[in-house]
C-alpha cells in the first residue's frame, strides 16, 4: 500500500500520539490504576526468613521457612511458606515431594507438638511437660542400665556392654551433633545403636 503523507501531516499525527501517551504516563489514564489493582501482592513481603534442615531423611536438605508475625512485639509467628535453600550445598534449592509438602505437615492438626504419656492401664495419651518426659526417660534408662550392664565377659575381660537398650539417632543433624551423640551412646555401653537413615 503506497500512502502519500506530507511532512505537515506526519508532524501533526506524531504530535497527537506523543500528547496522548504523555497524558497517560502522567496518570490521566485508568489503565495503570487497574493494572496495579490486579497485581497480587508478593506473598513473601514482610516475612521473616529462617534457614533450617528438612527433617525427613538422611539427605539433610536445606530449607527456608518464611513466617509472619514479629516475636519481638509479642506476636505469634506463623510459617506461611517453605522452599528449598538455593545456597545449601546438598540440594541447591530443590526438594523432594515430601520436603515440598512440609508446610502441610507443619499445619497438620494431627502433628505431635508436645510430649505425650500413656499411663499404665489408660486408653489415651496425656500431655506432660518436657521436664517430666525427660526425667522419666532418664530414670528408665538408669534403672535398665543398672540391672543389665555387663562389665566383663565370661573370661573376665572388660567389655562394658549394655545390650538391653537400643538408641536411634537422627540423621538430619550436623556432623558435630552426630559425633557427640555417638560418643555419649557408646560411653554408656549401648551396643544396639543405629541411625534414622537406615530405617
Amino acid at each position: 500500500m503506497n500512502m502519500e503523507l506530507s511532512r505537515r501531516a506526519f508532524l501533526r499525527t506524531a504530535g497527537a500520539g506523543l500528547a496522548g501517551t504523555t497524558l497517560g504516563a502522567m496518570g490521566f489514564g485508568a489503565v495503570e490504576e487497574a493494572m496495579a489493582a490486579a497485581i497480587r501482592p508478593f506473598k513473601l513481603a514482610n516475612t521473616t526468613e529462617t534457614r533450617n534442615t528438612c527433617t525427613y531423611c538422611s539427605v539433610a536438605c536445606g530449607i527456608i521457612l518464611y513466617s509472619k508475625g514479629d516475636l519481638r512485639k509479642g506476636e505469634r509467628a506463623e510459617i506461611t511458606h517453605v522452599e528449598g535453600d538455593s545456597d545449601h550445598p546438598t540440594n541447591r534449592g530443590t526438594l523432594c515431594p515430601k520436603g515440598a509438602a512440609l508446610l502441610d505437615i507443619i499445619h497438620s492438626k494431627s502433628r505431635l507438638q508436645f510430649p505425650m504419656l500413656r499411663k499404665a492401664g489408660s486408653d489415651r495419651f496425656e500431655r506432660v511437660s518436657w521436664d517430666e518426659a525427660l526425667d522419666k526417660i532418664a530414670r528408665a534408662m538408669k534403672d535398665d542400665r543398672d540391672a543389665n550392664f555387663i562389665a566383663t565377659n565370661k573370661d573376665g575381660v572388660t567389655v562394658n556392654r549394655w545390650t538391653t537398650t537400643g538408641f536411634l539417632a537422627a540423621s538430619a543433624t550436623t556432623n558435630e551433633t552426630a559425633w557427640c551423640t555417638y560418643k555419649v551412646v557408646r560411653s554408656m555401653g549401648i551396643v544396639a545403636f543405629d541411625n534414622q537413615a537406615r530405617v
